[in-house]
């Protein structure tokens, strides 16, 4: 199979909004979930990546994302056209849509989904390693970036959660570089530990 990257997206971490319109008091967390493309395949940037992630690119709380383990987050492309359907959202938040990282993801892939991922599997481009490690698990803020209070549920139940890598190799990437895929244990699949997680959420 081809596996691209589109885009590399990094963020900075600021406060966001998780709290319902209707709260008198406008509570703001720390978070980094808001990424904007650096390397685009029509702006072939070159991006450094260390053993905890991206140049440029920050994470709030260590012990749900960052972190060696957790260094980059990936997400399918083709993800994208049902949450254009999915969510209930304002003009602004469904505008973010139209831009890879909407969905807090560091690497904007095409040509693989969750049930082709496999936890241990070892994904190199031209001079990086990555390992596959774990899925995503939505929390309010992405209820809160996607305004959409359901937006977790919802990827609870489609199983739509992309994956983390860890860092095997440091180096150097860039939008439009192919990806080779060498399969680890191929004990569990991305979307089968997911699913084993919405089952305690849902």
């Amino acid at each position: 199979m081809a596996v691209e990257i589109l885009t590399i997206s990094t963020g900075k971490c600021s406060n966001i909004s998780p709290s319902n319109s209707y709260q008198e008091e406008e509570k703001t967390v720390l978070s980094a979930i808001a990424k904007s493309p650096v390397s685009s395949i029509d702006n072939q940037v070159v991006i450094r990546c260390g053993l905890e992630g991206l140049q440029g690119d920050e994470h709030a709380d260590l012990s749900v994302h960052g972190g060696q383990a957790k260094a980059i987050y990936c997400y399918p492309v083709e993800h994208y056209d049902y949450w254009r359907n999915a969510i209930e959202a304002s003009d602004i938040h469904f505008s973010r849509l139209n831009q890879h990282g909407a969905f807090g993801e560091n690497l904007t892939i095409v040509g693989i989904v969750e049930d082709q991922v496999f936890v241990g599997d070892v994904w190199k481009t031209n001079n990086v390693e990555l390992v596959v490690t774990a899925p995503r698990e939505p929390c309010f803020k992405f209820n809160a970036i996607m305004g959409d209070r359901l937006a977790g549920k919802k990827m609870f139940s489609q199983g739509l959660c992309g994956w983390y890598f860890s860092v095997r190799n440091p180096g150097s990437l860039s939008a439009g570089e192919s990806i080779k895929i060498f399969p680890g244990p191929r004990k569990r699949s991305i979307a089968d530990v997911f699913e084993s997680l919405a089952k305690k959420n849902l």
